[in-house]
């Protein structure tokens, strides 16, 4: 009996060892990413992600009757119910045109042509927003992992993802569904200046 209890003793100090330092590695895990967040970074539960969607509190809202007739059943998937598109599948992963990207459910602008590269992840991605607004960033710890969702901040639509791996000069990666966004070509009388010049980042993914 003593040799039993000295074992079970010796196997509940091994566990509670290995849960504290698990507890600890999360912690400093915690601490980095808090660290590396921008101010504008808002981070939310799943829970409170839920939340937010079913009672509709975003700035604009549809029907789900309306966004079934006016989506297609991919972009519906892919804002409406979280999904993801295979990759080098959407229309504008290898899209070179110059314009800008908006949410294809609201028509809030997102992106500038001028901030998307090629990660060769077979998504679209962009270095950069038009403005911190128009995306809200919120934890994401669905299939057993860690990411950052990128959410619409007007009407609640998924976007993607965003990663920390990304080109200067922000170092960021927003991998972005096709089927999520809209195009707008900039009109031929605009100035061909860019805000981000692409020698920045060519390259460097």
């Amino acid at each position: 009996m003593a040799v039993l209890l000295r074992l079970t003793s010796e196997r509940m100090v091994s566990l509670l060892r290995h849960v504290a330092s698990v507890a600890l590695q999360q912690a400093g895990r915690q601490a980095r990413l808090t660290h590396k967040a921008p101010a504008w970074r808002l981070r939310l539960s799943t829970a409170s992600i839920a939340l937010c969607r079913s009672t509709s509190s975003w700035p604009v809202s549809f029907s789900q009757e309306e966004l079934r007739k006016r989506l297609t059943p991919m972009q519906y998937h892919v804002t409406q119910e979280r999904g993801t598109e295979r990759a080098f599948s959407g229309e504008f992963t290898d899209h070179e045109e110059e314009g800008t990207y908006t949410c294809v459910v609201c028509g809030t602008p997102l992106f500038q042509s001028a901030c998307k590269f090629d990660s060769g992840s077979g998504w679209p991605s962009f270095f950069d927003l038009i403005t911190e607004k128009s995306i809200m960033l919120t934890d994401d710890f669905s299939y057993a992992m860690h990411r950052i969702e990128a959410t619409c901040s007007q009407c609640g639509s998924h976007l993607g993802h965003l990663f920390e791996d990304g080109p200067l000069p922000t170092g960021k990666r927003f991998c972005i569904n096709s089927a999520s966004l809209a195009f707008q070509p900039r009109p031929h009388c605009e100035g061909k200046g860019k805000s981000h010049p692409p020698g920045e980042w060519e390259g460097t993914h």
